[in-house]
């Protein structure tokens, strides 16, 4: 497949899906809405913290702790959905990777974007929102998973154009190194509240300082190696 098909192709996934998913949020605000208003009496309906703990939705009746475990299985079939056609257009790890990065950012911003269109919200980039629930609840502002979405694409871009020139990246041990620790360090920044999160606290000022830290990390790591000579490449990259 030529790559600008195959972009675009990406792009009109991920920006579909991206509707699909706030779609449902919509859906999930209309439903937990009358909850909300009843244990937290005067927070604005669309204000999303303090969180809704466990024990509060089991109070609340059955359906909700069920719709809980329903909205945990969603979440991960969004990520094997995003990964999953990054490998229907690729030929080796090298194009999935790109692939699943293009997708995943494209999905990212426009998530936002159709919330802004469909309910008005976030407010602003500096809204506090919550991304995702697995393994523990990561929250940030929206300018912050908007900066890492906008990373992944121009990384997968990247990626594949290097590709379609036959000019193959190589991911050695040092840049696979800096790209997970990078990666690691944007999660703990996401992640760091987590505890205070899952007891229904409101949220702590949110470390950029792991989150930029992590961004330039793990980009050093891509600069390694988009400018590695030739050579073996690690095991699993492709050849």
């Amino acid at each position: 497949m030529k790559p600008t098909r195959v972009l675009i192709a990406l792009t009109l996934f991920g920006i579909s899906f991206a509707y699909v998913e706030a779609a449902v949020v919509v859906y999930l605000r209309q439903i937990c809405e009358p909850i909300r208003g009843e244990v937290f009496d005067g927070v604005d309906h669309d204000e999303l913290f303090p969180l809704l703990t466990t024990a509060q939705l089991v109070e609340a009746g059955s359906q909700y702790s069920r719709m809980l475990l329903v909205e945990l299985g969603r979440e991960l079939a969004t990520m094997v959905m995003l990964a999953a056609v990054g490998l229907a257009v690729a030929r080796n790890f090298r194009q999935w990777l790109a692939g699943f990065m293009i997708t995943f950012g494209v999905w990212d911003i426009f998530y936002y974007v159709f919330l802004k269109l469909l309910i008005d919200w976030p407010d602003s980039l500096w809204t506090w929102d919550i991304l995702f629930l697995i393994p523990v609840p990561w929250v940030g502002p929206v300018l912050a998973p908007g900066l890492v979405a906008v990373s992944m694409i121009l990384a997968g871009v990247v990626i594949l154009w290097r590709e379609s020139v036959e000019r193959p990246m190589r991911f050695r041990v040092l840049s696979w190194a800096a790209i997970f620790g990078g990666g690691l360090m944007v999660v703990i920044a996401f992640c760091w509240d987590y505890r205070n999160m899952l007891e229904g606290g409101w949220p702590n000022p949110f470390h950029w300082q792991f989150l930029i830290a992590g961004e330039l990390l793990g980009l050093a790591g891509f600069a390694h190696a988009l400018w590695a000579g030739p050579g073996e490449e690690d095991p699993g990259t492709g050849k």
